[in-house]
């Protein structure tokens, strides 16, 4: 963030930023990829060191979250959703962090990858 990354991310849509959970070796217990970044309206410019990734259409729950992000509402879920009996397909599940937000005061949607 003190590094102004999200700025040089060419073709962005807007500043919502999105944290993508993909790759699964198996599950949320063996090795994945997390990417944070943007929407963006191309992948044909990628900058050295950055990666894009394209999630595709499929069957999602999604749950949304209020509260302090610093303090860890967002990973309070995560383990709630971790510990339940969804049908995760574990493909790419996805945060989304709203433009402009107080992160003290925020509203967050967890997509989650489920089985058709």
């Amino acid at each position: 963030m003190g590094q102004n990354v999200f700025q040089k991310i060419p073709n962005k849509t807007d500043d919502t930023l999105y944290c993508i959970y993909a790759d699964y070796e198996k599950d949320h217990t063996k090795a994945y990829t997390v990417i944070i970044g943007c929407k963006v309206s191309s992948l044909d410019d990628i900058p050295d060191g950055m990666a894009g990734k394209t999630i595709e259409t499929g069957n999602y729950a999604k749950y949304t979250v209020k509260g302090n992000t610093m303090q860890g509402v967002v990973q309070e879920e995560w383990a709630r959703i971790e510990n339940s009996d969804l049908a995760r397909a574990y493909v790419a599940d996805f945060d989304v962090y709203r433009e402009g937000q107080d992160p003290e005061n925020a509203e967050v949607d967890i997509f989650v990858s489920v089985k058709a």
